[in-house]
């Protein structure tokens, strides 16, 4: 599999033996071009690609799983309609897993302690979920992976030890945050884009046909859309006789330290 390191050392390799050639041989700036725009190209696929693995390791499925078990995870809670998510996971049985922003959980404390009182994990999703989160310095994502963690330990007693970045994205920054801060990286293999499809059919239709043993699906408990989804999936779950249960027990990874 690729990897930044090893395309950036292929990179500069590249440019060493074109400089070197230079003095010999004729050769044009352009010449050049080819190598950087794959090297662009390369980076800007990692980075919106938890899957590739690019930047950091990220887990996002279990592929060994052979029995009919699946993850449900939610992301950019808690918020009001967090608890009609609750209402039906309590109704099917089933657990999942939050990615829960900082600043979310400071404006709905309760909704959080819910959360986990009634058997579901919850993972950090960073403090603010900024849209420039992905230009963040490695200190910056540091201090919010900080800040996000002591709110969900004063809330629950627990240290969170998954962290989900917000939009999926991945850097050398962030590489080097969860680096100090010993952080696992979450993904989803099953992305069901409710944030952007607006016909409710569409997005079940969409994580049906993705559906696998030892899948990570990704929903956010944010609008009645996802609501209204999450019930026919539930359902359809049931009726296929899979398992929802969070993502430490599907992964065999500890969500939280001892």
């Amino acid at each position: 599999m690729l990897k930044h390191k090893n395309i950036l050392l292929l990179f500069v390799s590249a440019f060493a033996v074109f400089s070197v050639l230079s003095f010999y041989i004729d050769l044009k700036w352009w010449s050049f071009l080819p190598f950087f725009v794959f090297w662009v190209g390369l980076t800007i696929f990692g980075s919106s690609n938890i899957k590739a693995d690019y930047f950091v390791k990220s887990y996002c499925s279990n592929p060994a799983e052979n029995n009919l078990k699946i993850a449900i995870s939610f992301d950019d809670g808690p918020h009001p309609m967090t608890e009609k998510v609750l209402d039906l996971l309590k109704k099917y049985n089933a657990k999942a897993t939050f990615f829960c922003i900082g600043s979310q959980i400071e404006k709905h404390p309760d909704i959080f302690k819910r959360i986990v009182s009634e058997g579901h994990t919850v993972g950090n999703h960073s403090y603010s979920h900024s849209n420039r989160f992905g230009f963040f310095s490695t200190q910056k994502v540091v201090e919010e992976l900080i800040q996000t963690n002591a709110i969900i330990e004063r809330f629950s007693g627990k240290k969170a030890l998954y962290f989900r970045p917000p939009f999926g994205v991945t850097n050398p920054n962030i590489a080097r945050a969860v680096a100090k801060t010993n952080h696992y990286v979450i993904g989803w293999n099953n992305r069901s884009l409710d944030t952007v499809i607006d016909d409710e059919t569409k997005i079940l239709e969409r994580i049906k046909n993705r559906l696998a043993p030892g899948g990570i699906i990704l929903l956010h408990d944010t609008s009645l859309k996802t609501v209204n989804v999450l019930e026919q999936l539930l359902l359809f779950l049931q009726s296929e006789k899979y398992e929802c249960v969070t993502i430490d027990a599907l992964l065999n990874l500890p969500a939280y330290e001892n």
